[in-house]
């Protein structure tokens, strides 16, 4: 079902954080036992959630959060850390919208409520008149399924390069701060060193913070890709079969 994604969906697997999530196991199959129940996605999800606020509160009492504000003065771990948030939240909605869809598409695929609009009623009921362009349908079916979460993917990957930003600060300031040597002074040694470990820091607590917002976004987007690629492959399996029987229907009269 990968053909089936838009291009923006394919050089996402080429980031780092995709990459490592894409050969973890059971990651990369199209739907679990667990997300074929009601809601199951967005109940995958907040587990998932779950845990990472679990240790979040764990960093919190012991005062690591404190830590990384104090240590990068750029306060680029911070946008890194808002932008991991709201990623996650707008994962937490996509999952419960493709959950509608699939309990649509369980209920029948042919029954479309006011409240949310059931892919497959539309792909069905297009594709039964006969003059319809069913490479155009797909097309559309795709980009329903796959369109919103490109944007998704992008910011996974500015999260990724905010950390390598903040790695390029910190050295550059580690190098200013070594080019404002003149000399070793024993008496000053200690001062010194914090000023070369302040700009050190800085390069890895970004580094650090964008890789892992980056692999733990990119674990719930691979999700959501992988679930929409089943409901798709869904909806044209019950596409095919309507369509045979249609034809072994008109056959028979």
């Amino acid at each position: 079902m990968n053909a089936l994604a838009p291009s923006a969906s394919r050089w996402h697997q080429r980031m780092w954080g995709a990459l490592l999530v894409k050969r973890l196991p059971v990651i990369g199959r199209p739907s679990l036992s667990l997300e074929q129940a009601p809601q199951g996605l967005f109940l995958l999800w907040l587990a998932f959630m779950g845990l990472l606020v679990f240790g979040a509160a764990l960093m919190w009492q012991h005062g690591l959060w404190h830590r990384l504000v104090q240590a990068d003065p750029t306060g680029l771990t911070i946008v890194i850390v808002l932008l991991f948030l709201g990623c996650s939240v707008w994962a937490g909605m996509r999952c419960w919208a493709l959950g509608l869809q699939w309990q649509a598409l369980q209920s029948g695929g042919a029954m479309a409520t006011a409240e949310q609009v059931s892919w497959a009623h539309d792909y069905l009921q297009a594709r039964g008149h006969a003059h319809t362009d069913k490479s155009i349908l797909l097309q559309v079916l795709s980009d329903r399924a796959h369109g919103p979460q490109e944007m998704a993917w992008w910011l996974n990957g500015i999260q990724l390069k905010l950390g390598l930003l903040g790695k390029v600060i910190g050295f550059s300031v580690l190098a200013l701060e070594l080019g404002r040597m003149d000399g070793f002074d024993p008496q000053q040694s200690a001062q010194m060193l914090k000023s070369l470990t302040g700009g050190l820091g800085i390069a890895l607590l970004t580094t650090i913070t964008g890789l892992a917002a980056n692999i733990l976004l990119g674990l719930q987007l691979m999700r959501i890709d992988r679930f929409a690629d089943g409901l798709v492959a869904k909806i044209l399996t019950l596409g095919e079969a309507q369509a045979i029987q249609s034809s072994v229907t008109g056959a028979v009269e």
